[in-house]
């Protein structure tokens, strides 16, 4: 079913009313910097009442690092304050946020474009089988990154065709190798199974197929339409931001 967006004041009240939430943004693989891909979204969360911060997965870095340590690390910023949390994962964080979901501070899940699995799944038991792949292994041990022979201009098509210059410039400058056990992994715990979860499908994703995230999205307690490509954070954060709001607001009345 489509969920629709609530008016900026009514979402701004209901966070006021219902207390201070936190935002936790995770994203997805193969990137760095994660407060740079969640900027454009402060502003518009901040009128809304909520707080927001990006966890820096430990897969992407170059200490190394699994879906469980990726995990580990989100749960560590929500032990960093007691204020109630919603997660939202983006791609391959929508298996990071199934991991850390268990939490006691966490009282939403948000899968934006997002790998959404059941017990014993990993992402690439989740992936479409009809796509032409992104990854390939770097030559390292356990990395993998994206393809060589993907240009630039296949990566714009496919990434960030409706992001602004500034945006699609930052969001390839910001590819990174990731440990290819991140990608393998099933997660711990399936937080979805006893939270309230929205999925944002994104209707122009070029690197999801609709039709997958469609497959993966009936597992959500609702699912919101979104007219965007595969970052809309990043080329439609005030819709994204007021999508987050409607669904706490949504908890409110449950």
């Amino acid at each position: 079913m489509r969920q629709p967006v609530a008016n900026s004041l009514f979402s701004s009240l209901v966070a006021v009313l219902t207390g201070v939430m936190r935002v936790i943004f995770v994203h997805g693989a193969v990137v760095t910097d994660s407060a740079w891909w969640w900027q454009r979204m402060r502003q518009p969360l901040g009128a809304h009442g909520f707080s927001s911060v990006a966890v820096e997965l430990p897969s992407c870095s170059t200490s190394g690092g699994d879906l469980h340590a990726d995990g580990d690390a989100v749960q560590a910023v929500l032990d960093e304050s007691d204020e109630p949390a919603v997660l939202v994962g983006h791609s391959y964080g929508g298996m990071v946020i199934t991991d850390a979901g268990a939490h006691p501070a966490v009282r939403h899940l948000v899968y934006v474009t997002a790998g959404l699995p059941e017990t014993g799944q990993s992402l690439a038991a989740l992936a479409d089988p009809e796509s032409p792949g992104w990854l390939e292994p770097t030559g390292d041990d356990d990395r993998l990154a994206v393809r060589a022979d993907l240009s630039e201009e296949d990566f714009h098509v496919h990434f960030t065709a409706d992001c602004d210059e500034d945006a699609a410039r930052g969001a390839r400058a910001r590819l990174v190798p990731q440990s290819s056990a991140a990608l393998a992994q099933p997660p711990r715990a399936v937080a979805w199974h006893s939270l309230p979860s929205t999925f944002v499908l994104c209707t122009h994703d070029q690197a999801t197929a609709p039709a997958v995230q469609a497959s993966w999205a009936t597992r959500a307690g609702q699912l919101v339409e979104i007219p965007t490509g595969h970052h809309p954070f990043l080329s439609q954060p005030q819709r994204l931001a007021d999508i987050i709001a409607n669904a706490v607001a949504g908890d409110s009345h449950s």
